[in-house]
């Protein structure tokens, strides 16, 4: 799995253009991977093992993170807002700074999760 075409090719569908493609790694187990700053906006990332991965300051505007293992993963300062992220497994998580705005994490399990300064505002945690 090529990670730079694939985050290449869904910036340019997020521009509108015709050569680009949405990205879908539903299911891709992308476990300590590196996608500091990464603009994964509209992605659907279901199911996806990224446990450990680091996701620092990346865009994850409306992405689709259901069923997604994010066990210790690094999400400081990202972006979720609007992003689905129900039945995840954010166990021992750093969501320090993040913004979950409007975010539903309904049914994810938060146990150990640093979200220390995070925005949880309209964020749906049923």
């Amino acid at each position: 799995m090529n990670i730079p075409k694939i985050l290449e090719d869904h910036v340019l569908w997020l521009r509108g253009d015709p050569a680009g493609i949405q990205a879908n790694l539903s299911g891709a187990d992308l476990a300590s991977a590196d996608l500091r700053r990464a603009n994964l906006r509209r992605a659907n990332l279901s199911g996806a093992i990224l446990a450990g991965a680091d996701l620092a300051s990346a865009n994850l505007t409306d992405a689709n993170l259901s069923g997604a293992n994010l066990c210790n993963a690094n999400l400081r300062f990202s972006i979720l807002a609007d992003a689905i992220l129900c039945n995840a497994d954010l166990t021992s998580i750093d969501l320090s700074g993040a913004n979950l705005c409007n975010a539903t994490l309904s049914g994810a399990t938060l146990s150990g999760a640093n979200l220390s300064g995070a925005n949880l505002s309209e964020a749906n945690l049923t």
